[in-house]
């Protein structure tokens, strides 16, 4: 069957990530060490032991979820050699999407982890620099949360659609003070309810533009290669293959928004008949019934 390959983003990590996997994978195991050696510091000893505040750091998380998805991908490959020759499409959220660049073969693994580390060093910083966060709003459309982002911004202090996930499950994301204006406007509009995300600032809107310029000077330094199967990007949810259609993406999805409903759409309409969430934790699945809701999607991890 056709498959589509699918990596998490920040969000998904949790004290204990890898610590099964790496207890029986050889695989894993040896993609920890390297990141060890990339890092220089044990990345696996955080995932299983924490803390947990210290892991939710932007600057760790990216890295460890990154890693933690290419280690369960080593082992899915051991397990089924002929896995790529069923792999119709690959797509990762946020962070995710970085992950599954490199899966497909667009990057090499430590030139993936290097950026993936300065990608989270930046995000951190330019959150630091502007009290800031996400929240995702259950029960509302994209055109009311865009009016009530508009309503909500006031000044210097702006928040955006930001995430459009799945079918009544959106994000948003901006400085704090016009944040918690719109989960206020949001809940009186008709919202079952608004949750606030792990994560360090409002990602995926011009907050984040300080990072954006480390970033982008980065890409332009990493050597790409076409990939083996199509990526889905997170910020125009096309497939794309090619070097150049990377630096760009991967460089504009920090301050786009993230269209993942669109993505699994266009994955499904494609071809891919069955997905693999490939890393922690089973958000990505969860969107994905929201959409279809008869599609398998297994999980290979910890879980």
């Amino acid at each position: 069957m056709k498959t589509g390959l699918l990596f998490p983003g920040q969000g998904a990590q949790a004290v204990g990530m890898g610590g099964e996997l790496t207890r029986r994978s050889a695989p894993a195991r040896e993609v920890f060490e390297q990141a060890r050696q990339v890092l220089g510091f044990d990345l696996l000893e955080l995932c299983v032991e924490g803390p947990a505040d210290k892991l939710n750091r932007t600057e760790y998380s990216q890295p460890a979820l990154f890693v933690h998805s290419m280690a369960a991908l080593r082992q899915l490959e051991a397990d089924r050699p002929n896995l790529w020759d069923d792999v119709l499409a690959v797509a990762g959220l946020s962070l995710g999407e970085y992950t599954a660049v490199t899966a497909a073969g667009g990057i090499d693994f430590e030139a993936g982890l290097r950026l993936v580390q300065l990608r989270g060093s930046a995000m951190q910083q330019a959150s630091d620099a502007a009290p800031s966060g996400m929240c995702s709003v259950l029960g509302l459309e994209r055109e009311q949360l865009e009016a009530i982002c508009t309503e909500a911004t006031s000044g210097p202090h702006l928040v955006r659609v930001a995430n459009l996930l799945c079918p009544g499950n959106i994000a948003i994301s901006g400085h704090l003070e016009a944040l918690e204006v719109a989960e206020r406007l949001s809940i009186e509009a008709g919202a079952f309810k608004t949750v606030r995300l792990q994560v360090a600032g409002a990602f995926h809107t011009p907050i984040m533009q300080p990072a954006l310029d480390r970033l982008s000077a980065a890409l332009e330094s990493v050597e790409f290669r076409n990939t083996r199967v199509p990526v889905y990007s997170n910020v125009d949810a096309m497939p794309h293959t090619q070097p150049a259609e990377f630096r760009r993406l991967l460089s504009e999805q920090v301050v786009d928004p993230v269209l993942w409903e669109s993505s699994l759409e266009n994955m499904l309409t494609a071809g891919c008949e069955q997905f693999i969430e490939v890393g922690t934790g089973r958000i990505l699945a969860g969107t994905l019934k929201r959409i279809r809701r008869k599609i398998s999607c297994e999980n290979v991890g910890d879980s």
